[in-house]
């Protein structure tokens, strides 16, 4: 969420410890892959060609998949088209399916399609995948759908890993990156063939109706992640008397301003990696000793040091403090991630950036040398469309004195000035108020108390904004609540989304 840092929130950076050894169940191949008749009731005359489309699935490996088109600007229908990418995996029991679950991880910009492709089992538990169709989507901008496009690999890898030639802090410092960011919203603008300006929230709220009514259901269940949490508001802002079964896990404050998510966030990563430390400290492998405040600041000092000296990996990037706090973030998303860091820390205080790389190439999407994704610009593209630019200059240092007393170790590597915003190519649409959402059906919220990419604060916000809101507490660390093996948390999820029953609002899972 900080633009400063570019942190993804969503399911696929927290699945760090998982990727790889997540494997989709097979659905039962003789089904047939037909759709259900499109729901147009109620639908203006210039969007029945949108909202009468008839489904073509293929199969794609083990699920099937499809696409849709959508307007593409919701405005005005008739400006031109864009084409959303889904994937499904069906329903695994005998029953009738409950109907289509759509899913989202994240980000923005990280993939739906991919998650259900790649670690079905991670996103859904296997009570749910029973009796739903698991839907997972590529918002627009993303991935396999129409996508924003900006830079070729190696220049990727220059604007995310290369260390400014000022001195962190000064004017140069700052004209440089707001120069990097400048190239890099003009390449996105060049490369992505006028969809900028429409790469909203607001359109892929709409564009969600457009596939609940396409996939033959006349309410949207739904199960989304961090980001997808403030899409899932937002759809219910717009759809209220739409809104079926919602859980909204890892949640983001629509309310927000970017510079508030900036300072909240890096408190939480703070916290979070103090959790890390305590635990750490513990372990006989631990790079380093004493309390948990010598230690942050033994950390402190590591990273002053790879700022003034960076690290020469084996493909000749060098390891700064900026990609090594990448690294660090990356694996705060999960408990069962603190191992990698641990190494990645063991390594760099020995002169060796690999694994620290690793990680930080696992938060970027890159993969051998390749992005696989394009998270970073539809993160970027969403960001600025969506969050106004209203923040003082007062405002932004009083900001950075908040950070500097709270989250001492990360405030010196957690900007939030220069904000790349300030030169994309078009001004923000997207405004930043509460959801009440009022008529809709109950929307369940789930927050982890020490989660430091959504922190616990903006769950028990947004479910008191939302009129019907229903407050779920995972206690613990980490990224997002469900499915992470608190059987309280999935009883109440599941029983939600399968039976249509709430749980009692303050639900508390230890």
């Amino acid at each position: 969420m900080s633009r400063g840092l570019a942190i993804v929130a969503g399911l696929v950076a927290a699945s760090l410890a998982f990727s790889g050894c997540l494997y989709a169940a097979i659905p039962d191949t003789a089904r047939p892959t037909t759709s259900k008749s499109p729901d147009t009731s109620g639908i203006n005359d210039d969007l029945l060609p949108f909202y009468g489309q008839t489904l073509d699935w293929t199969a794609c490996d083990d699920f099937d998949c499809t696409t849709v088109t959508a307007p593409l600007d919701w405005a005005d229908p008739a400006k031109g088209e864009i084409e959303l990418a889904l994937i499904r995996s069906r329903a695994e029991g005998t029953s009738e399916p409950l109907g289509s679950l759509l899913t989202n991880p994240g980000g923005p910009g990280s993939s739906g399609v991919e998650l259900v492709r790649d670690s079905v089992e991670f996103a859904v538990s296997d009570p749910v995948r029973q009796q739903y169709d698991v839907i997972g989507f590529d918002p627009r901008g993303v991935g396999e759908s129409t996508a924003v496009t900006c830079l070729d690999d190696a220049e990727m890898d220059a604007y995310l890993y290369d260390i400014p030639d000022s001195p962190r802090g000064t004017d140069a410092w700052a004209a440089e990156l707001l120069a990097r960011h400048e190239a890099f919203g003009a390449a996105c603008e060049a490369n992505s063939d006028g969809i900028l300006p429409y790469i909203t929230t607001e359109n892929a709220a709409r564009d969600m109706d457009l596939l609940r009514a396409v996939l033959g259901d006349t309410e949207l269940n739904y199960l989304g992640y961090s980001y997808g949490t403030f899409l899932g508001a937002t759809y219910a802002k717009f759809f209220p008397e739409k809104v079926g079964r919602l859980v909204l896990d890892g949640a983001v404050d629509p309310s927000a301003s970017m510079l508030d998510v900036n300072v909240t966030q890096g408190i939480g990563f703070e916290s979070a990696l103090r959790a890390y430390m305590a635990s750490c400290l513990d372990d006989d492998e631990c790079p380093f000793r004493g309390t948990v405040d010598e230690a942050m600041d033994d950390l402190g000092t590591l990273l002053a040091t790879v700022d003034r000296d960076p690290i020469r990996a084996a493909d000749g990037r060098m390891l700064g403090a900026d990609s090594l706090m990448t690294a660090i973030v990356a694996a705060l998303y999960s408990q069962d991630s603190w191992v990698y860091l641990t190494t990645a820390l063991t390594d760099v205080l020995e002169g060796n950036a690999e694994v620290a790389f690793q990680l930080a190439d696992f938060y970027n999407d890159r993969q051998d040398g390749k992005y696989v994704g394009n998270q970073t610009e539809a993160f970027r593209a969403y960001n600025c469309m969506d969050y106004p630019l209203d923040s003082t200059p007062e405002q932004v240092a009083e900001a950075q004195a908040v950070l500097a007393d709270e989250a001492p170790t990360i405030a010196p590597y957690w900007a939030v000035a220069p904000d790349p915003c300030e030169v994309w190519p078009y001004p923000p649409t997207g405004v930043r108020q509460p959801i009440t959402a009022d008529g809709a059906a109950p929307i369940v919220v789930v927050g982890t108390t020490n989660d430091p990419a959504t922190p616990y604060e903006w769950a028990v916000s947004l479910a008191d904004q939302l009129s019907s809101g229903v407050l779920v507490t995972r206690v613990g660390e980490g990224h997002t609540g469900y499915n992470k093996g608190n059987e309280c948390v999935d009883d109440a999820v599941e029983t939600y989304l399968l039976e249509g029953t709430p749980p009692k609002d303050g639900l508390r899972c230890e």
